[in-house]
Order: C-alpha cells, then sequence, then structure tokens
C-alpha cells in the first residue's frame, strides 16, 4: 500500500506528468465493455451512470449466442444512464462459437431483421451495426500466411463486406457501420481493405479491431501509427477507432493492470471496450453482483471523474508489458489537476510540471488516495486516503508527489487543488497487513499459478499463485501475523468457491476454539471474491487457521486492517459530478482540504455513497446552509452540519445535493448498516397463490423460501406490511435463483436473470431484474424504492409468463428516518 508522503528513499521510479501539454478534451473512450449488460437493470442504474460509459458491444436482439445481453432490452438502462452508443454484434444472431457458416445469403436474410428491428427504435442514431466479427479466423481465415490463399479469402471477404453493408445501408440509409473487426491488428489486411472499401464506397464509419493479449500493452501505440499511416496512404481522413474487445482475465478486476490498458487509449483518443470472458451483465467483471463496486468499478469511477483535458504523462517506461503507467487530465476551469497510475509495485515519484500558478497559485493541495484489488466478486468500499498535505510549487513550477509501497495490483488517484489557508486534515491510515496463503504453512492443499503474462486469460490473483485442492478432512493453511496493539482487526479473506452452495471453513486463533466461516458460491474457483470478519488478537504474533469445513475453499490472500472504530467515509463535494454551473472556492484547504462546491439555484452535487450492507447509515452535509438531499426518490432539509439517519442499498447509492445558495464541503457517511427501525416479514408469513409454494431450506433465514412463483398470471406472493407513517421506503428484496442456459462456449458462464412484478397496494406493477446468484442458495438483495401509507400495505409478487426469483423475506426501511 501507498503510504504517506516524507522523503521518495533511493531509487524510486518516476512518472512525469506535463501539465503545459494539451492532448485534447478528456473523451472517456476506454470505458466500455463487451456484454457488459446483461438485462435492464443488470447492472443498476447507480452503477452505471457514474462511469459516463461512452459505447457497449451487445448481441443482436433476440440473437441465440447467448441467453441474454440484447442490444434493444438493455439500451433502455444505458440510455437512461447517460450511455452513449451501442455496438451490435450482427454475428451473434447465430448460435455456435465460431458461427456456423450457413452461407451469404442465409446471413443476409438476419441482417434484414437484425436492421429492420434497429431502424424501429427511436434511438436508431446511437446504434452502430458490426456486420462480422473477427473475420481473420472465423469464415474467411485472412491470418492465413500463404499470400495466394489469403488473396482468395480476402476477395471471398470483400465481397460478403459489400453485399452486407449495402443490404444495411439499403434498409437504413443513415447506418453507422463499423469493421472490419478483427480478432488481432493485421496491417496486410487493413491496407487491402481500406483501398477496397475506399474503391466501392462501402468504407465503414467506425474502424474497429481486437487487442486480446498481454503483448498489446507494449504492441497497440505501433498497431495505432501504423493504422493511422494508412489511411494517409489511402487517402481517407481519420475515422473513430473502437478497440472493441481487449484485454484478458487477468486484467479484468485489477486496477493496477486497467490503468495501463486505459491510458494508452485514452492517450490516442480511441473508443474501447474490455472483453467479455465470463458473465454478462457486470462490465466485463467490474460490478458485484448487481449494484456493489469492486477495485475495478472504483478505477472506472475516478476515469470518469477526469474533466478538461488530458496532458502528456511519461512513465518510467513507454508501451512496457505489466510497467507503472499513468494518464492524467487539467481543468483549469475547475481549478484541479488529476494523475491515476498504477501497474508496478515499490516507491514512485510522481514529478508534475508546469502547474500554471495562474490557476494553482504558489500551494497546492495533494490528495492520494488507492483503489485495491478486491476480487472480481469482492466488494470494495470507498477508495481510502493515503495521504492529504499542502505543498509549494517548486520555482522551477513542479511539484512531487512521492508514493512509497506501491501494490502492483492497486490504482492510485492524485489531485492537485490550490492551497488556501489553512492545514488539511491529515487521514487516518490504519495499520494493514496482507500474507498470501501461498507462503503460508499449507497442509493437503496444492499451490497453483493463475494468469500471467504467458497465461493471459488465466484469472487473476494476487501474486498470481492461490492455494487449491483444499478438500480432504485434514486440509488447512495457518498464517503467521504479526499486529501492532491490541484490539479488533478486520480479516479479509480472499476466496473462491466452487461448491455450488454456501461453503465453510473453521478458523481458529492460535489453535484456539474454531468458529465458522461462510463463503458464499462463486462463479468458479479461481473467479475471486471477499469475504469480511471481525477477529481480536492481541499485539504480537499469532497464527491464523483456515481449515476445511463443508465443501471446498480455494484460499488466495488475507488482508489483516486495524479497526479504529465505526467505518465513515468523507466525499469530497469537489469531485462529485454536477449539474447546473456551481463555482469551485479553494480559499480554505482546512478538513478534507480540496475546497468547497458553492451551490446555488440550478446547480447540484451527486455524490457516489457505498454502502457495505443495507441499512440506516449517518449522513452529514458539511455546508454553510441548509441543503436538500434526494436519495431514492426521496427529499430531505438538513441544516449545516445536522445529521441524517437515510436507508442505504448495499453498494453504491447516488445522493444529490442542491441548495438555494450554499457552500459545502463534504458528504460524510458513517455506520455499518443498522436495521433498528426496519420492518423484516419472513416467506412463511406471505400468502401464496396460483402454485406458489413455501420450500424448506437449511439455506433460507427463516428456514424456508417461496419457491414456485410466477409462471402464471395467478401465481402470485402478496405480504401484508405494517407501516408506522406514510412516505417513501426501500422494500429490499432477500432472493435466489440459478438459470443458466449452456451455450457450448468454454469460456462464457451464461446464466440468466428473473423478474418480477411488484404492486404496492393497487398501484402499478413495476417490473424488477433479479440477476442469477451463482447458485440457488445463495441470497442476495434487491433494493426498490416504494411508496407505502400509514397502516396496512399489500406488497404483492407476481410473474405471469415465467418463473420469478425464489424469496427468502423482504425488509422494508423509511428512506429517511424520522424519529
Amino acid at each position: 500500500m501507498a503510504g504517506t508522503l516524507p522523503s521518495a528513499g533511493p531509487g524510486p521510479q518516476r512518472l512525469t506528468v506535463d501539465l503545459g501539454a494539451s492532448e485534447g478534451p478528456v473523451m472517456l473512450g476506454a470505458n466500455g465493455a463487451l456484454y457488459g449488460l446483461g438485462d435492464d437493470g443488470v447492472p443498476s442504474d447507480a452503477a452505471l451512470e457514474p462511469l459516463k460509459i461512452t459505447s457497449i458491444s451487445q448481441k443482436p436482439e433476440g440473437g441465440a449466442q447467448h441467453p441474454n445481453g440484447d442490444a434493444l432490452t438493455v439500451s433502455r438502462s444505458f440510455f437512461r444512464n447517460g450511455g452513449g452508443e451501442i455496438l451490435v454484434m450482427m454475428q451473434d444472431v447465430y448460435a455456435e462459437w465460431p458461427y456456423e457458416d450457413l452461407g451469404i445469403d442465409d446471413y443476409l436474410s438476419r441482417v434484414d431483421r437484425i436492421v429492420e428491428e434497429v431502424t424501429a427504435d427511436p434511438n436508431r442514431d446511437r446504434f452502430v451495426y458490426i456486420p462480422f466479427n473477427e473475420p481473420d479466423q472465423i469464415w474467411y481465415r485472412l491470418d492465413v500466411s500463404g499470400q495466394a490463399e489469403y488473396e482468395a479469402n480476402r476477395d471471398r471477404f470483400f465481397q460478403d463486406w459489400k453485399a452486407v453493408y449495402r443490404r444495411i445501408r439499403a434498409i437504413d440509409p443513415a447506418a453507422r457501420i463499423a469493421g472490419p473487426n478483427e480478432a488481432a491488428y493485421h496491417s496486410r489486411l487493413l491496407r487491402d481493405f481500406l483501398a477496397f472499401a475506399r474503391r466501392e464506397n462501402v468504407l465503414p464509419q467506425v474502424m474497429t479491431w481486437h487487442e486480446l493479449d498481454s503483448g498489446s500493452l507494449r504492441d497497440f501505440q505501433a498497431h495505432y501509427d501504423d493504422y493511422r499511416a494508412l489511411e494517409r496512404e489511402a487517402g481517407i481522413a481519420p475515422l473513430r477507432v473502437n478497440i472493441d474487445e481487449y484485454a484478458n482475465r487477468r486484467d479484468l478486476s485489477v486496477p493496477g493492470q486497467l490503468v495501463q490498458w486505459v491510458s494508452m487509449f485514452e492517450r490516442n483518443k480511441v473508443y474501447a471496450n474490455a472483453a467479455y470472458w465470463d458473465a454478462a451483465g457486470n462490465l466485463s467483471g467490474h460490478v458485484v453482483r448487481a449494484n456493489i463496486p469492486n477495485g475495478g468499478w472504483w478505477f472506472f469511477r475516478w476515469y470518469a471523474g477526469l474533466t478538461g483535458d488530458t496532458v502528456q504523462v511519461t512513465p518510467p517506461r513507454p508501451s512496457a508489458v505489466d510497467t507503472l503507467q499513468g494518464l492524467a487530465s487539467l481543468d483549469s476551469a475547475r481549478r484541479q489537476a488529476q494523475v491515476l497510475l498504477g501497474g508496478s509495485a515499490g516507491d514512485c515519484d510522481v514529478v508534475i510540471r508546469e502547474v500554471p500558478g495562474s490557476v494553482f497559485g504558489r500551494t497546492v493541495t495533494v490528495v492520494v488516495a488507492e483503489a485495491a484489488w478486491s476480487g472480481y466478486e469482492g466488494r470494495h468500499a470507498a477508495p481510502r486516503v493515503l495521504a492529504r498535505t499542502k505543498l509549494p510549487v517548486a520555482e522551477d513550477g513542479s511539484v512531487t508527489v512521492p508514493l512509497h509501497g506501491m501494490d502492483r495490483m492497486s490504482a492510485y488517484r492524485i489531485v492537485l487543488t490550490p492551497g488556501g489557508s489553512g492545514t488539511p486534515t491529515a487521514p487516518l491510515v490504519p495499520f494493514s497487513a496482507s500474507y498470501e496463503a501461498e507462503d503460508a504453512a499449507i497442509t493437503d492443499g496444492e499451490v497453483t499459478t493463475l494468469g500471467t503474462v504467458e497465461n493471459a486469460n488465466g484469472y487473476a490473483a494476487s501474486g498470481t499463485k492461490d492455494v487449491a485442492s483444499l478438500n480432504r478432512p485434514t486440509s488447512k493453511v495457518d498464517f503467521t501475523v504479526t499486529v501492532p496493539h491490541d484490539g479488533t482487526y478486520d480479516l479479509a479473506i480472499l476466496y473462491g468457491n466452487q461448491s455450488g452452495a454456501p461453503a465453510t471453513q473453521r478458523l481458529s486463533v492460535d489453535a484456539g476454539a474454531p468458529v465458522t466461516v461462510t463463503y458464499p458460491s462463486t462463479q468458479n474457483w479461481a473467479y475471486r471474491a471477499r469475504k469480511e470478519l471481525p477477529v481480536h488478537l492481541a499485539a504480537g504474533t499469532h497464527v491464523l487457521t483456515l481449515a476445511k469445513g463443508s465443501a471446498e475453499v480455494t484460499l488466495d490472500r488475507i488482508d489483516l486492517t486495524a479497526r479504529t472504530g465505526e467505518p465513515t467515509a468523507s466525499y469530497e463535494a469537489t469531485l462529485a459530478d454536477i449539474g447546473g454551473r456551481p463555482s469551485y472556492d479553494y480559499s480554505s484547504s482546512a478538513d478534507v482540504g480540496t475546497g468547497a462546491l458553492v451551490l446555488r439555484p440550478g446547480d447540484r452535487a451527486v455524490f457516489d455513497v457505498y454502502a457495505p450492507c443495507d441499512g440506516y447509515y449517518t449522513v452529514r452535509p458539511r455546508a454553510s446552509a441548509a441543503v436538500e438531499l434526494a436519495l431514492h426518490g426521496a427529499t430531505v432539509t438538513a441544516a449545516p452540519e445536522r445529521p441524517l439517519r437515510l436507508y442505504l442499498v448495499a453498494g453504491n447509492n447516488r445522493v444529490s445535493v442542491t441548495a438555494g445558495h450554499a457552500s459545502v464541503r463534504s458528504l460524510d457517511v458513517s455506520g455499518d448498516g443498522s436495521t433498528s427501525g426496519t420492518l423484516t416479514y419472513a416467506a412463511a408469513s406471505a400468502r401464496l397463490t396460483g402454485g406458489a409454494e413455501l420450500v424448506e431450506s437449511a439455506y433460507a433465514s427463516s428456514g424456508s423460501y417461496i419457491g414456485r412463483l410466477g409462471n402464471s398470471p395467478s401465481s402470485a406472493a402478496e405480504f401484508t406490511v405494517r407501516a408506522p407513517g406514510s412516505g417513501r421506503h426501500l422494500l429490499v428484496v432477500h432472493y435466489a435463483h440459478n438459470d443458466r442456459r449452456d451455450n457450448g462456449h468454454a469460456y462464457n458462464t451464461d446464466i440468466m436473470s428473473r423478474t418480477a412484478d411488484i404492486t404496492v397496494g393497487d398501484g402499478t406493477p413495476v417490473t424488477v431484474t433479479f440477476k442469477n446468484t451463482w447458485s440457488p442458495d445463495d441470497y442476495w438483495t434487491v433494493g426498490v424504492p416504494v411508496e407505502l401509507e400509514e397502516g396496512v400495505n399489500k406488497v404483492t409478487f407476481r410473474n405471469a409468463t415465467a418463473w420469478a426469483p425464489n424469496i427468502d423475506r423482504i425488509e422494508l426501511g423509511r428512506v429517511v428516518h424520522r424519529p
């Protein structure tokens, strides 16, 4: 973990940022995903909107390649959350992989249907057609070495490209078309393709190809430069470029890997969509469940927060695999500079040059935060602030920010703002230590190696290794740990659970009485999740033992972090999303240090607030005057410094702040999700009709759940709830299901969602999507805002045409708790 800001020590790497060398406006092109959306609501609106996604790639409506991810279906949530454009992978209309080749006439008939459906959509101009996917390998074999064979295959592809292109344009004359969309960069093919496409007037509007190898971190710049040279050679004006599949399994979810990819794409102002190696609907491994951030999500949230122009960044080793890389921005209007960096362990001096005195003055406030790797399915709280200090700008116009002990899997953000009066409050950075399972004492387990440069499509693992095959009665891992003082420590376990149900291990400290640790299911044994629980330790050295319980659990790493009190987070207003034209006030560097956001009528600030679980939290706006908070459709006025008790859902919550005229420094949130004052109703309390039934289960919270709900107009589950007062509530549904359709793709997990129509009283039903929970015995939650009347309310679940999820229980909490 990067430390504070004393002297840098001997031999740190150097990353240089030149604020005087603009690369043009921040584009945010590299935040897309292939099959990043699974269904309307998967991922949630609160997980989508903050990322400001510019493009995604999805299959045609009703395409047989996967059971979900249909472009028109997911467009509803994508567009309402500010999404840019959707690339339609037209050949995903076919079921097989590689695609079954039934001839061009068969394909053209399918093209007709796809284009007719898109052109009927009111957002037709926001779709881009990709006629062929990886034609260098599929159908045409354009990657062959023999010139004669290549030319024969090339000519057949070119004729089919022309036929499909013209068929699309015949139906939709304004269509935007992308291609040729090779699996890898091929200079020979692209030279020929550009000449042919220009001559035949079938030039794509978007140039696409894939970068799917670790070597792309080294080679992409050369590929891009070569492509632009080919355009000039062909006399073609620069086309938009979208690298519509990038990165490997070992990169996804890992902030330190992602910064390497994103920095090179943003520097070249190209769009890019991360690859789809596993399950649809989690933004290529960056959203846990449907609404919970992991470390990768926070990196992309930081990326979405860049404003103004990107500026030149010089890393120690440009275009090198797995090295320190970065990107940076300068917004002179907001008087902010931001640097995102990562990809290497050790120490680093970040030298920020040409710091404009007219923007920042003679001192700057520097805030450093870390987004760590938490696994694909491991939740990550708001990134921890590691340092907050005020530094002078040197005579040569530079500021040097030293970072110590960086983790290669983490990304770091440095924010510079003008240094006002006063002293920023130094953050409390608790003791934390990490211990690799492969370095511990292992009994009846096996060390395995996962994602590496050589095995790029292996899953990410801390230190590239884990301990698997802990499946014998005597299997255990003994971690020797040392802590500095007596107290409670948060133990986080990076694990994989391949059993298909919740699994357990026995945790003991110094061979004492064991306690049971229960691990929710994961997609597979290598798909990392994060289990957190408290342990009390005396100062000194201890042995923490994780021994086999029920089923089998793979162990990767444990983290121990000293608990310093109630969990708290401070969200700076100057870094929030804004609406209107608020002003930025940096006259004081006290408190969070980055200044204040001045809101007037028509302005707003939107904060992304993390909650570890569903429940009540204390939310305190630090403002100079009264402000109004909006959350889950409820609004409340808060006097300055007045704490509020608000209900937050597990994961990300979008909290909007407006004011008549107020200077807002931060939104401070504390607590761990109290359920005091909530209403809880078990499955057995519902009235069931139409075949819905109560099913006994040892995994359900009260021993049973509602099953066989839906698939008939008469099937329903009706809960009678008694609200102590009228108003906006969060209905939290605890549910499970494991619908899948195996399409025979070895590297895709074709999970499916279920839906339920939820009605409160005589109101209009609301259709809610419930993502697959990896097993039928793991219960997740979805929060649905509802209006309740004081007294008795009926809450009814139905699905007339398909199965609804199994329901364990429901909880209701008023959004704004009024004592």
